[in-house]
């Protein structure tokens, strides 16, 4: 299978590729190539037609009733753009940089699981594509690629998102491999201690295969699909959590999967080095708050202290702009990434990016805004 046209992964890649597609159990799709996009919430559709109907619907699906998911999206009609104009400059500057990480757009890649559901490639396919658009990659816990191999298969700047252990020697193993592959930053993400009511998988019988075992696990958990991840990680996270990662690694922490200013402002208290804004994409509990309508109160509770990433529904660069008009410092992305990479691998993800990318920078030429700093309050009720 690896050596179908157009399959770009690094050669450390390739050995955990074959071993975990050599039980046929599952074959994700393989193509490699550019794609020619008009939005991306055209992108949905297309990856439902390459994708098993179980895969699609655990990447798809929210809980519950998926109010949530839904309203994530939704909730971005409720700010509107004040454009300036006669600002006397060019084409807008895009980049920026959080914690270090410098980007060509202030854009992420949230972490999410498993990602060989979607390509052969995996998170090694992910962190390319992210790397040539010039955005930061967030590595996940349960990927299917080693953290080693998703930090070579990548130029550009990587943080590892961590699912917090019940063993604090898992934890400190964890951070040394983290510091040891050269990730920037550990995001902490704190609202997974229990799965959430997802319906579409009950309704596809939808169970991860065997033959994409979790590469950063050992033991029963790696090949345990995510039942596994319960005999693993933390299921009565505490504020003293946030303290042992901060006291274990000299890494920048994130903490992620924050919707209250009163928790936001506890972060920064315990030594967090930024907030992700998130309800992890309306996958665990329904009836909170889109992202972004929660967006605004928690940069008022934080104010300046640390960045503020926020992730959930943006679809489109006017998304992008009304997110860091509000507050945020950058946003991340979730399934349209995964889109991307289904249709296109490494070169889908850029493609994704790319389009974000041109959108942001027509809305900062058409709103007056010549740098990512300019974008304030003031460009939006």
């Amino acid at each position: 299978m690896i050596a179908r046209r157009g399959l770009i992964v690094g050669a450390s890649v390739l050995p955990f590729v074959r071993s975990a597609f050599a039980q046929d159990a599952y074959k994700a799709p393989a193509s490699e190539h550019a794609l020619n996009l008009v939005n991306l919430l055209e992108l949905e559709q297309q990856a439902s037609s390459v994708l098993t109907p179980g895969a699609f619907g655990y990447i798809a699906g929210g809980a519950g009733d998926e109010w949530t998911l839904h309203e994530n999206r939704r909730a971005f009609d409720d700010t509107q753009i004040i454009p300036r104009r006669l600002a006397g400059f060019g084409l807008p500057d895009l980049s920026t940089t959080v914690l270090g990480a410098k980007m060509a757009l202030p854009v992420i890649i949230s972490p999410m699981a498993g990602q060989g559901l979607v390509h052969v490639s995996a998170e090694a396919g992910t962190a390319k594509g992210a790397g040539l658009a010039g955005a930061v990659f967030s590595a996940p816990t349960m990927s299917n690629v080693t953290l080693e191999d998703i930090a070579r298969a990548t130029q550009g700047p990587k943080w590892f998102q961590l699912y917090y252990a019940k063993d604090p020697g898992l934890n400190r193993a964890w951070i040394k491999r983290i510091e040891a592959a050269g990730y920037g930053a550990i995001i902490f993400t704190v609202d997974l201690e229990f799965p959430g009511n997802r319906e579409a998988d009950r309704r596809n019988n939808f169970s991860f295969p065997t033959s994409l075992p979790f590469a950063n696990l050992d033991g029963p958990a790696r090949d345990g699909g995510f039942g596994g991840l319960r005999d693993v990680v933390k299921g009565n996270l505490s504020w003293d959590d946030l303290s042992f990662l901060r006291k274990e690694s000299k890494l920048p922490i994130i903490v992620k999967g924050i919707l209250s200013p009163a928790d936001a402002k506890l972060c920064v208290e315990r030594g967090a080095s930024a907030v992700q804004v998130s309800n992890h994409g309306g996958r665990q509990l329904d009836g909170v708050q889109a992202a972004i309508r929660a967006l605004p109160a928690i940069v008022d509770a934080v104010g300046s202290q640390v960045p503020i990433i926020m992730d959930g529904g943006i679809r489109r660069g006017i998304d992008v702009f009304k997110a860091l008009a509000l507050g945020a410092s950058a946003v991340a992305i979730g399934r349209p990434a995964l889109y991307g990479l289904a249709l296109g691998g490494a070169a889908g993800v850029k493609s994704v990016l790319d389009k974000l990318k041109a959108e942001l920078m027509l809305a900062m030429k058409l709103s007056g805004c010549a740098s990512i700093a300019g974008i304030t309050r003031a460009h939006v009720t």
